[in-house]
């Protein structure tokens, strides 16, 4: 399961005091607000990523459930050590399997499944991708038994719990059917994929041009906030707005290599070494055990696989070939939200 999770993760993949509720191999739940807790996955672990959830005053919204549906059933098994209300709502925030594979564990429970309404079409089609031109039988039947979103919604929704309120938005960039999950009342942002903590980022869906966009929106929309980051730890407003510089800072060095004539290998040759000094510079060799080091200022997660892909996809974004899932016709959007 460990190299299932770290293929993946190759193509995938303010609070003053943060309390540690769980440790394990696989992720570690924190307390990040009143009744709202991260699960933070280890790099390398059976989660693949990170999920959470939030507990109002009638039931509990859990915001993503890991790659599989064993670290889900654990993060089940964490909710009840601290609440025996329902489980009323599973936020989706994109289609992405490692955030998606154990939603049979939560439906089982009773929850509604939600998500913006590109990902329904997408789950259990462009989820194949990530196991090669030829997947395997056994691959195609674990796309093929994710569960879909029983609820989708187009631009913004609410979610009541009691007198909480938890908010729902589409927002552009990481795959074009991102969620973010707000929580108003403690400033607590968990935004999925939109923010990686000091990690290098998945782009093969991207659109880095509306992703620095959304971030500037959620910088000005929560200059305090707390970030739940997709991969990476909790994340601070200066780690949000370092994934923004790092965007932009790949971007203009793709965009100056591309119109000095460069392409290809050559284009690569270029920017590499730029992002090498401020993103990967003291990153240590792979070790024998594989396992991999904690990401640090200069030596962020994910460096040596992502960066290389990370060059090539924004490239071809650049030069407008790049291809992403098309979004859903009109004709199929959900009467739920707006």
């Amino acid at each position: 399961m460990r190299t299932r999770t770290a293929a993946l993760l190759l193509v995938l993949s303010s609070f003053c005091s943060i309390a540690v509720f769980a440790d394990s191999a696989d992720f570690t739940v924190k307390k990040v607000g009143d009744g709202i807790y991260a699960a933070i996955g280890t790099d390398g672990g059976k989660a693949g990523s990170n999920a959470g959830f939030i507990i109002g005053s009638n039931g509990v919204v859990v915001v993503d459930t890991f790659e599989d549906v064993a670290p889900a059933r654990d993060l089940l098994a964490e909710i009840r050590k601290i609440t025996n209300l329902p489980i009323r709502f599973v936020v989706n925030t994109h289609y992405h399997l490692d955030h998606t594979g154990g939603n049979a564990v939560f439906a089982q429970a009773g929850a509604t499944i939600l998500a913006q309404r590109n990902l329904r079409g997408w789950l259990r089609t462009e989820n194949l991708k990530f196991f090669g031109a030829n997947p395997k039988p056994e691959q195609k039947a674990t796309v093929e038994a994710l569960v879909l979103p029983d609820e989708t919604y187009s631009d913004a929704v609410d979610i009541y719990l009691g007198t909480r309120q938890i908010q729902v938005r589409y927002m552009l960039g990481h795959t074009g059917g991102d969620s973010v999950v707000t929580v108003p009342d403690t400033d607590v942002v968990f935004a999925g994929d939109l923010v990686w903590q000091k990690h290098l980022p998945n782009l093969i869906d991207a659109t880095t041009s509306d992703w620095v966009k959304t971030l500037d929106k959620l910088l000005a929309d929560h200059p305090a906030a707390t970030f739940v980051s997709g991969h990476g730890d909790v994340a601070t407003v200066a780690d949000v707005r370092d994934f923004h510089d790092y965007l932009v800072t790949l971007r203009d060095a793709v965009a100056k290599a591309r119109a000095a004539g460069k392409t290809d290998q050559a284009l690569v040759d270029d920017v590499l070494p730029q992002l090498q000094e401020k993103y990967g510079k003291d990153c240590p060799a792979a070790s024998p055990d594989k396992k991999p080091s904690a990401p640090t200022a200069t030596c962020w997660g994910f460096f040596g696989p992502f960066s290389k892909r990370n060059i090539m996809q924004t490239a071809a974004e650049l030069a407008g070939t790049k291809k992403v899932p098309a979004p859903l016709a009109d004709a199929d959007k959900s009467a739920f939200g707006k």
